[in-house]
């Protein structure tokens, strides 16, 4: 079967071709690794860009959240230097404020050219509620408390309120905390939810910690006083603002601009002026370094290619081995010993698959061949012994005496020597087809006459043998041939024939024509042949008789030259045989040559 599919021409399934089984391979890796590379390396670097981005933002978000809670804890910048080194020196950021008008208030390092814009206003009464998340919709910082920031003794008393409102809620099993407001006051902050809130207030009095102080009363009267005036000024009736900054009884935009805009001329006084914010890296760009990577992350984008270079070199090196290892399985058995005959498994049905298969069948064949031609030699020794023994026992015994230089003496060792000269004359023949070299001189010729001439030739010893022999020709066109080769190949046949039929057994010569070929077949009704033997009857020195005994004539090359004859004219020799019944050779030769 190896042979068979190792001869089955080039028609390998492209799915099954190395080449293409290489190509897919390499450029499987090629786009796996250029794009396992290219994503890893985009995320890697997406993930630092944002995260050093991310950094950068909440940077500059700590740098105004800061800036901004000085200005509402101050009336001006005058001390704000300090606060900006210190910001300076965890952000990595050069830091300048001006004024509106770009003079410059204060710097946290050597003067440097400002950028075209600002980064951002700083103006704790109209802050920016994306940067400041505690900041309302009204944009005042709540840390700008202006008059409402409580003295000591205030503070004081509040916290004696927060002690005894906290113990009773603690005593009702209420959960409880306390906080600092930036003014100054304390207060409670009740966990649960609404309806816990509202049971807390009436069994403790919670509302109790809702009054206010003697300085927040005066700043809620200037309040009131000054969104009284606005309202009055829109021609809208009056409305009261406590604690929490917003209008009791009315509601609108409008009422809602004049308590903001109240609340800013309230405050205005106690906090520094709005101020201009520049940002900028150490070399003076306002561009945030978010595309600029750190030693780190270029570090992790350079580690991600170097694992993909690693997991791409793994997978090439173990795809190569895998293909390499029949390959060297090939190498190592054709560098063993020739006797040895090894075989290498046929693992894949690729082009090294059909290599392992043809080497496979290579070995085969030089296994059969080196035991045919140790055979071959042996046969031909034992062939060639026999008469040579024969003569020399003929000579010797003249030689000493024993035997008489008469006629029977020479025709015995004429026959010997006629013997030797048939084996060597057929050894010739199969040498020279073997070797291409046999020579034929086709001629048209009528098959019926040659055929004839060659069944009289034989009848002699067929009648002898007490064989019957008989043929059967019918017409057929003239044949282009060699006619003593085609009457050596016919005459070969119908001397294996007569030998092996027993007397009183037929042997019969047809010949017919089937469609372009002439059918030449010789039949007998001799012991026929076993079937495990009918591939070896063209071998050559091979006979049925295990003995070798030439009791029934021949040497085992009548056979072995049919075939040889016939495969020269381009036509083929078959048999078949039933053991006890009989035997047919059929030679099939071309009409046309």
């Amino acid at each position: 079967m190896g042979a068979e599919r190792s001869r089955a021409g080039g028609g390998l399934p492209l799915r099954k071709s190395l080449l293409v089984r290489l190509l897919a391979a390499s450029i499987t890796i090629a786009v796996c690794s250029v794009a396992a590379t290219a994503w890893l390396a985009a995320r890697t670097t997406t993930s630092a860009i944002q995260q050093e981005q991310g950094q950068v933002l909440a940077d500059d978000a700590q740098i105004y959240d800061t800036l901004i809670g000085y200005a509402a804890a101050h009336r001006d910048w005058s001390a704000v230097t300090p606060t900006l080194k210190r910001l300076t020196g965890r952000t990595g950021r050069h830091i300048t404020l001006t004024t509106q008008d770009r003079l410059p208030i204060a710097t946290s390092g050597p003067a440097a050219p400002l950028p075209t814009r600002a980064s951002a206003l700083l103006d704790p009464l109209r802050a920016d509620p994306a940067l400041l998340p505690g900041v309302k919709a009204d944009g005042i910082d709540p840390r700008a408390v202006g008059p409402y920031r409580l003295p000591k003794a205030e503070r004081a008393e509040l916290v004696g309120r927060v002690d005894k409102v906290r113990a009773c809620m603690r005593g009702a099993g209420y959960p409880v905390g306390v906080t600092e407001e930036p003014s100054g006051r304390s207060a409670l902050v009740v966990g649960g939810d609404n309806s816990t809130q509202r049971k807390a207030s009436e069994v403790c009095g919670l509302y109790v910690l809702d009054d206010p102080t003697t300085t927040e009363k005066r700043a809620l009267d200037r309040l009131n006083t000054l969104v009284a005036g606005c309202l009055r000024r829109q021609d809208l009736g009056p409305v009261s603002v406590d604690l929490s900054f917003a209008p009791v009884g009315k509601d609108g935009e409008a009422v809602q601009r004049c308590v903001d805009t109240a609340r800013r001329e309230q405050l205005a006084p106690y906090v520094a002026p709005a101020a201009l914010l520049f940002v900028a890296t150490p070399a003076g760009s306002a561009a945030p370094p978010g595309f600029d990577l750190s030693s780190a992350n270029t570090g992790r984008v350079a580690g991600v290619a170097a694992l993909v270079l690693v997991l791409t070199v793994a997978v090439t090196v173990t795809v190569g081995t895998r293909l390499v290892r029949p390959l060297r399985a090939l190498t190592d058995a054709a560098r063993r010993p020739a006797q040895q005959h090894l075989r290498v498994p046929v693992t894949s049905d690729d082009e090294i698959g059909r290599l392992a298969a043809a080497f496979n069948d290579l070995a085969e064949r030089r296994e059969r061949v080196e035991g045919q031609r140790k055979a071959m030699v042996s046969d031909v020794a034992h062939e060639l012994r026999t008469p040579l023994s024969t003569m020399r026992g003929w000579l010797e015994a003249a030689q000493d005496g024993l035997a008489v230089s008469d006629e029977a003496f020479v025709a015995s060792l004429l026959e010997e020597a006629l013997l030797l000269q048939h084996i060597v004359d057929d050894l010739q023949h199969l040498a020279q087809a073997d070797a291409g070299r046999l020579r034929l001189h086709p001629e048209p010729l009528r098959l019926r006459e040659l055929l004839d001439h060659v069944a009289a030739a034989h009848r002699g010893g067929a009648e002898t043998a007490g064989v019957t022999l008989t043929t059967c020709i019918e017409d057929t066109p003239v044949l282009h041939a060699d006619p003593a080769r085609l009457r050596q190949t016919v005459g070969n046949l119908l001397s294996n024939a007569v030998r092996h039929t027993p007397p009183g057994g037929t042997v019969t010569l047809r010949c017919r024509r089937a469609a372009d070929e002439i059918l030449i077949e010789v039949a007998d009704t001799g012991t026929g042949i076993a079937p495990a033997d009918l591939p070896r009857v063209f071998d050559r020195f091979w006979r049925a008789d295990r003995s070798r005994s030439r009791r029934t004539g021949g040497c085992g090359l009548g056979l072995a030259i049919v075939r040889q004859l016939t495969e020269a004219h381009g036509g083929t020799v078959s048999v078949t045989s039933t053991p006890g019944t009989g035997t047919v050779f059929r030679l099939r030769l071309p009409v046309r040559p």
